[in-house]
């Protein structure tokens, strides 16, 4: 049924990212309005709620017809640029700050008030960010609802901020998700058989949970091929997402048919996306050099250091003990790294002499460079050490640890070092990976003459 043949006046509010739509409640509206997916009700504004992208507002416009008294068009100002809020944001002892972050987590900043963290404690997975001085709560509408009634309830000003983002639509939070499915234990238990690594185990679990929970109340075993197809093209059109992403979930759900149920791979046909050719970003040398000085802190410069000069990934750092040190050899060596090989990468003297006097000054027990706890160094921490050495030095590219792995292997390629060293230092299993820094060096560019400069203009 077309909604202008139903009564009473409607009001659209169209913004950057959402649609808001209030009406008399009536059941034929409800169910139109349950047909868009990721609707919400909010209750605080008594209206609806719909992500503004593809051709929702059309229907909206098409379905309502001549109901519409209003339709209101708004600049968003609830959008801001990264550049706009970084560090701490400023805020005064009646705000209530909610910063919307990639659509990931909310960071919560506000007067201290033992109540009103007593209230956010509350929430699943709420913790406090000492780094950021802010309370952090997974991304989620169900918990944005929960977070505006507590400035409610407190009497602050409830602000809003999203970190402007490529207009992406977000995975929907299992919280959100009335009757959430878990990755079902005999695909875990195929993973743990075949023994797959852990951080593989964790991901395939986590992309198979997204494609069952698209299907909601479809059993498992009646997604057809047909079904996948349309799951992957939500995955490219509405979430947009990358390659690596789209081309993981094709494999998560691949293991399910194929290794757990034991169906042949022709069962469903599944395409794989084509292939996005990015060039990685890597510091010069003159940069490596520039951030390493910078870095005052032993601990955090031997961290940088070892892992630039052993082309070693977050992961493999995190993991070196202290035996896989080989100052006799002047090589480390790396256990069960990705795909679950060993290999040895080069240990470079002046690491070996910052390594000493870390060794000496901090006294680490198993793990090379360890926590407060004796536990393995966090991620998070070796990223913020890049993080703010890079700001400080007053580099602008897009880098992160993973670029010293890059720039290390750059750096050999251009003092002439055999790519098949380079591949087997790196722990690569093809060569063709390999073969990507081959198209970042800049080695013999600089003797080749612009055709442009040879032009009498």
């Amino acid at each position: 049924m077309k909604g202008d043949t139903l009564h009473g006046n409607v009001t659209i509010d169209v913004f950057q990212r959402s649609i808001n739509i209030k009406f008399p409640k009536n059941d034929i509206d409800i169910q139109f309005i349950r047909s868009f997916r990721y609707f919400r009700w909010n209750k605080t504004q008594f209206c609806w709620v719909i992500p503004n992208y593809g051709k929702n507002l059309e229907l909206i416009k098409d379905y309502f017809g001549k109901r519409v008294l209003q339709l209101n068009s708004h600049t968003d100002n609830t959008q801001s640029t990264e550049r706009e809020i970084t560090g701490k944001p400023s805020f005064s002892k009646n705000d209530f700050l909610v910063i919307n972050k990639s659509n990931r987590i909310f960071q919560i900043y506000f007067a201290y008030n033992k109540l009103i963290s007593n209230k956010l404690k509350e929430i699943p997975l709420c913790r406090w960010d000492n780094d950021r001085r802010c309370w952090n709560v997974p991304y989620s509408e169900l918990f944005l609802n929960k977070l505006q009634i507590v400035a409610s309830e407190f009497k602050l000003d409830y602000r809003y901020h999203e970190l402007q983002k490529p207009k992406v639509l977000p995975r929907k939070s299992k919280y959100d998700i009335t009757n959430y499915r878990k990755c079902p234990q005999n695909y875990i238990d195929k993973l743990l058989e075949l023994r797959y690594s852990t951080n593989t185990i964790d991901t395939y679990s986590d992309l198979f949970e997204e494609f069952i929970n698209y299907f909601e109340g479809m059993p498992i075993n009646d997604i057809n091929g047909e079904m996948i197809s349309q799951f992957l093209q939500y995955l490219t059109i509405e979430r947009r997402v990358s390659y690596s992403y789209h081309n993981q979930s094709i494999n998560a759900i691949k293991f399910y048919y194929e290794r757990v149920l034991n169906k042949p791979s022709q069962t469903f046909t599944i395409e794989r996306p084509r292939k996005e050719t990015q060039l990685p970003e890597v510091f010069s040398e003159e940069e490596i050099q520039a951030i390493l000085k910078t870095v005052k802190n032993l601990k955090h410069k031997a961290i940088l250091m070892t892992i630039y000069s052993g082309g070693l990934r977050i992961s493999e750092l995190i993991n070196l003990k202290i035996k896989d040190i080989d100052s006799q050899r002047m090589q480390i060596r790396i256990e069960q790294a990705k795909g679950k090989k060993d290999r040895y990468t080069l240990l470079s003297t002046k690491t070996l002499n910052v390594l000493r006097q870390y060794f000496a000054e901090y006294k680490p027990k198993v793990w090379l460079f360890e926590g407060s706890k004796g536990e393995k160094y966090s991620a998070r921490s070796i990223q913020m050490i890049l993080k703010q050495a890079v700001q400080q030095v007053g580099i602008k590219k897009r880098v992160s640890v993973h670029t010293l792995r890059h720039s290390f292997a750059t750096h050999l390629l251009e003092v002439g070092t055999d790519l098949r060293y380079i591949q087997s230092l790196l722990g690569h299993e093809s060569s063709k990976t390999t073969e990507i820094y081959t198209h970042i060096t800049t080695k013999g560019l600089d003797q080749i003459k612009n055709p442009l400069d040879k032009l009498d203009i």
